[in-house]
């Protein structure tokens, strides 16, 4: 059995009502009442899209397009920035 790692960004941003979690790497989105909500949800969110793609034969990576990178437009409603370590299990059978 084989693990394939990959680490991504994860993006808390304050919003008017809660927190918006955002991974630029795979331009997805959660959202959560707290930050350590919205941090969950987006983690949530990233395994599952991850895995839908490895089963669907997606790629993986679709980067956010950079005008709507929160880093550049809102970048004073930023809460944290973090690191998300991926770690998926590959089993083949013959």
């Amino acid at each position: 059995m084989d693990n394939l790692k990959s680490v991504y960004t994860g993006i808390i941003v304050k919003e008017t009502e809660g927190y918006s979690a955002l991974c630029p790497e795979l331009d997805i989105a959660s959202e959560g009442e707290t930050i350590a909500k919205a941090k969950n949800n987006i983690l949530d969110a990233v395994i599952l899209y991850v895995e839908t793609a490895i089963e669907s034969n997606l790629p993986i990576k679709r980067p956010m397009p950079s005008e709507e990178y929160p880093r550049i437009i809102r970048h004073s409603d930023i809460a944290e920035i973090f690191r998300m370590n991926v770690e998926m299990s590959v089993e083949a059978y013959a």
